[in-house]
């Protein structure tokens, strides 16, 4: 086995403190363990290996010691024990004979061991194991096997086996045979509780505590748990009813008390109870830490622990008990008048029944003659004239002895103005006669030293900035001065603290700026820029400061508690509370309104119609009725307006009869014997309350009663009256009124409306097609009368479509009014189309006429001009170009069209010529671009490339292919526009 002596140390910072050249040794039940060569025990670094080990001799607790030349400290004790387990020593049992119905228990029996054991039963054979259940229960606590009630099933043999949790062994016991008596049945009795509770159970912190329960009794019994003292079992604790176990995991102070199993059936009823009791060993929460104390000093030393039961103390010296001279009270530890012979490593231990802890603190007694190697007296101190100054002397010695102090060669004494303070020197009212060398003298028993240092003198600082107070307006920029008379030989610093927060300059969005000296300005200044701003002026030997009060003026923060008091059908009572006036006084309020329907926030009408500075209430007026709002309100000064107040919670006016009528009345049109009646219908704003609908009164023109009708949808815009006596094209008068759940509102204006007229009843005559061009035809006809006592013509529907097409597929144009022709374009050439028309109106189309056909023209030409030659000759170009051929399938060329165009996206000009050459005028400097194309009574044909005609005098140039590249070369040499070439086709 190997051991670490360290891990078995309580705390190893601590340890850290054995340094030096550091033995160790161990104890085995108080006795030195001394191993020698061949012996079972060696020591490696601190670690204990035992071979072989015996569980006679090594069994005990073990202790481990380690001392160097600061002292001894012992570990925290460690316990061994030798896990083992050995065989049962009979090799048979004999048979346990019960009647049916009766309880037994099989006693297990196991063999001497060491180490934790769970317990399982064999049924006959491996590996049939006894399952548990509410009838049968295996104790892990005795290993014996329950049953609360045999039945015939259970006849078999019965094999305990034991295993240990530590070696991992297991171990069969001999067989115990079940035999069923024949001598009857047991009849039913009371539960029989087997399996006992200990009076008192003691239970660590922390630790899972399992307590079993079982009955024998016919019927089965059942177990249950309680806590006596009535409180409820928590949610942690684990019951298994099946076999009757109480679990409670992490067991703490509250889950102590006494708790009751319970056994019955319906024969009776028994229970056992058990007291938990919660114990924890001690656990450290104050500790002595190491200390260095001069000779003659006093040492108090504090050891506490949290314990269940309360822990005792005791204190060790080098790992021995420390003898009655010191003081020890409830874990304090007090060493008066401390001595060379006082310094060691104590420890404190802290323990009751369950445990121990131990601490490790190392004790140095310092005696030292006076030292100032390690803090000599500053070079030179320097104070502020007129006011104190501290010298400090801080030697190290042991004991602390005298401290004296001399100007030059001259002692000092201790006055109003010369103040030792624990060794330092204290002038008060410093002047320039203080100047000087100033010595430190320390002595005590073991020897004297001294340190010395100057004392220089400066002029105090004195800011010459007046203290005040600014009052500014948001957006103005500031300056805060800071100036100051000091003495020219020390440096200044400048700080600067806005409400005592310090302010970082290029921080806070830009608007603190460091100006020449200590100055600062304040750009464009803000509301939350108000406050208090101090400078501090620091040099080595002073600081002073200066505060100054910025009031900052702005618009007025927003008004608080708006809200709405009051409403009626078109008016709203309102109130708030003035909100922060920043520093200038409310001088106008202004209030607000919106709804779902209107765009944003629109102002209102209240009244009073100005609302003052100081009117908090108001009343709004001209709302419309059932309409939900929001208000909120705005607060003017001298500054300017303020954000709104939070917007009111939303309110609805109350509901009236209506007011406003539909607009646009309108209609005619629709079916056979039919009064077509249209409206603009009413807002939902304008509709003043639930219930909205409308009224639609009409009569025949000339009739004195009315035919009314109700709509009950408010959206509804048409109302269609059918009756077989409306005459065609008749004229109504017709008005359309309001109403809602309040009651009835005004009609409208009166309207003439005509009734539904009959669709045309002849088809136009006269109707001719003629060919314009190869994608064009114009269609005609005589146009019919345009209207009567039962019909008007509102227009035509022309029909057309090719020879190879059907007429369901044919494309349809209408036209408006009375037109008689109409073309029809995107056609395609030498094609014939057929062309159908039929007059309309607004009951529908009347008849077709007869179907006329039309072919058009053959397609214009599809070549394109070539060859084209020009020539310039001072503001006049001449063209030339070659007869364009048209084809067997094209209609033939009847003239060209030349285009041209000072750039190639501005509108050209067009000439037209039957002859295959033009002379065109144009302005001189100027470039041109020129395209030529021909046209037929097909149409126009394909166009030329673009020709781009520069702006020179004189020169013909061919743009065929063949000479293109010999006009190229002659004009290359002698033209300085040659470079324009590029821009000539191919």
């Amino acid at each position: 086995m190997l051991s670490d002596c360290m891990d078995h140390m309580h705390n190893e910072p601590e340890l850290g403190n054995l340094q030096g050249n550091t033995r160790v040794g161990w104890k085995l039940n108080d006795s030195f363990i001394v191993p020698r060569s061949g012996s079972r025990y060696a020591l490696t670094g601190g670690n204990l290996r035992i071979s072989h080990l015996n569980k006679e001799e090594d069994v005990g607790v073990y202790q481990c010691l380690a001392t160097n030349s600061f002292g001894t400290i012992v570990s925290r004790e460690a316990s061994l024990h030798i896990a083992y387990l050995e065989n049962f020593k009979t090799q048979s049992r004999s048979p346990v004979r019960v009647r049916e119905g009766q309880g037994v228990v099989l006693l297990c029996g196991p063999p001497p061991h060491s180490g934790e054991l769970t317990f399982t039963w064999i049924f006959n054979e491996y590996p049939f194991f006894v399952m548990q259940d509410t009838r049968r229960f295996v104790s892990q606590k005795t290993g014996n096997l329950y049953i609360a009630m045999v039945e015939p099933s259970d006849v078999g043999n019965y094999t305990c086996v034991v295993t240990n949790t530590v070696t991992k062994s297991s171990i069969q016991g001999p067989p115990t045979p079940l035999v069923l008596r024949v001598d009857g049945v047991m009849g039913e009795y009371e539960p029989k509780i087997e399996i006992q509770l200990p009076d008192v159970i003691p239970v660590a912190k922390s630790s899972t505590v399992k307590l079993e329960c079982f009955a024998l009794g016919n019927p089965v019994p059942t177990i249950s748990w309680r806590r006596v003292d009535g409180v409820a079992v928590g949610r942690k604790v684990d019951v298994n009813k099946a076999s009757g176990v109480l679990e409670i995991p992490y067991f703490q102070q509250e889950d102590a008390g006494l708790y009751e199993c319970v056994a019955e059936n319906s024969k009776g009823r028994n229970s056992v109870k058990g007291k938990l009791s919660f114990y924890a060993p001690p656990h450290l929460i104050e500790e002595p830490q190491d200390a260095q104390k001069p000779i003659d000093d006093t040492l108090v030393w504090e050891c506490k622990a949290s314990a269940k039961p309360k822990s005792s103390y005791r204190w060790l010296k080098n790992g021995e008990p420390l003898d009655t001279m010191e003081v020890m009270n409830n874990g304090v530890l007090t060493i008066s008048s401390l001595k060379l012979a006082d310094i060691g490593m104590y420890q404190c231990v802290a323990e009751n029944k369950h445990g121990r802890v131990f601490t490790n603190t190392e004790l140095q007694v310092i005696a030292v003659a006076p030292d100032f190697s390690q803090n000599m007296l500053k070079p030179q101190t320097l104070a502020r004239q007129g006011g104190d100054v501290l010298i400090e002397c801080r030697p190290k010695m042991s004991p602390h002895g005298m401290i004296s102090w001399r100007k030059g060669k001259e002692a000092l004494r201790e006055s109003h103005r010369y103040v030792l303070d624990n060794g330092s020197l204290r002038i008060a009212n410093v002047t320039k006669m203080d100047v000087g060398l100033y010595t430190c003298v320390a002595r005590n028993q073991f020897g004297v030293a001294s340190s010395a240092g100057s004392l220089l003198v400066k002029e105090t600082t004195i800011i010459t900035s007046p203290a005040g107070h600014l009052d500014v307006t948001v957006g103005e920029s500031i300056v805060l001065p800071c100036q100051v008379s000091h003495d020219p030989t020390l440096d200044l610093k400048f700080t600067w603290f806005f409400n005592e927060q310090l302010i970082h300059f290029g921080n806070h969005g830009g608007y603190f700026e460091k100006r020449s000296a200590g100055d600062i300005m304040i750009r464009n200044i803000q509301l939350r820029h108000a406050g208090k701003y101090t400078c501090a002026v620091q040099t080595k030997v002073d600081s002073v400061s200066i505060a100054t009060d910025v009031v900052v003026r702005g618009a007025p923060d927003p008004p608080v508690d708006f809200q709405v008091t009051e409403m009626t059908d078109s008016t709203a009572s309102l109130s708030w509370g003035s909100g922060p006036d920043n520093h200038s006084p409310v001088l106008t309020h202004n209030i607000q309104a919106r709804t779902t329907f209107s765009l944003g926030w629109q102002g209102v009408i209240t009244v009073p119609e100005l609302l003052g500075g100081k009117q908090l209430t108001a009343t709004v007026i001209d709302l419309s009725p059932w309409v939900e709002y929001e208000f909120r309100v705005l607060a003017t000064n001298a500054i300017g307006t303020g954000e709104p107040s939070k917007p009111s919670k939303k309110a609805r006016t109350k509901d009236m009869p209506p007011k406003v009528t539909p607009s646009r009345v309108n209609g005619g049109g629709g079916g056979r014997s039919e009064l077509v009646i249209t409206w603009e219908p009413v807002p939902e704003e304008l509709q003043s309350g639930p219930g909205f609908g409308y009224v639609v009164a009409f009569r025949p023109q000339g009739a004195q009663g009315w035919m009314q009708a109700a709509v009950t949808s408010p959206d509804t815009s048409r109302y269609i009256f059918k009756n077989e006596s409306i005459a065609p094209f008749s004229p109504f008068h017709v008005k359309v009124g309001v109403y809602n759940n309040k009651g009835e509102g005004p009609f409208g204006p009166v309207a003439t409306i005509y009734s539904a007229e009959e669709e045309p009843s002849r088809a136009p005559g006269r109707v001719r097609a003629r060919s314009v061009s190869a994608s064009e035809v114009e269609a005609t006809w005589k146009a019919l009368p345009w209207s009567n006592n039962r019909r008007r013509i509102l227009g035509y529907e022309l029909r057309y479509w090719g020879e190879r097409e059907r007429q369901e597929t044919a494309s349809v144009i209408r036209t408006m009014g009375n037109r008689t022709s109409v073309v029809i374009r995107g056609l395609e050439g030498s094609r014939t189309y057929f062309i159908s028309l039929r007059a309309y109106n607004s009951a529908g189309v009347g008849p077709h006429c007869a179907t006329v056909n039309v072919t058009t023209k053959k397609p214009p030409p599809s070549q394109a001009p070539v060859k084209i030659i020009w020539n310039t000759s001072n503001s006049k170009v001449i063209l030339k170009w070659d007869q364009v051929r048209a084809l067997e399938n094209e209609s033939e060329v009847t003239g060209y069209k030349v285009m041209y165009t000072q750039d190639r996206h501005s509108r050209p000009n067009v000439v037209e010529t039957n002859t295959t050459s033009l002379e065109l005028a144009l302005p001189v400097n100027e470039d041109y671009v020129i395209q030529i194309k021909p046209f037929s009574e097909g149409g126009e044909g394909s166009s030329s490339r673009q020709i781009t005609i520069p702006r020179i005098a004189g020169g013909t140039f061919c743009l065929t292919r063949l000479e293109r590249w010999a006009s190229n070369r002659k004009i290359a040499s002698s033209n300085p526009h040659a470079d324009k070439l590029k821009d000539l086709p191919m």
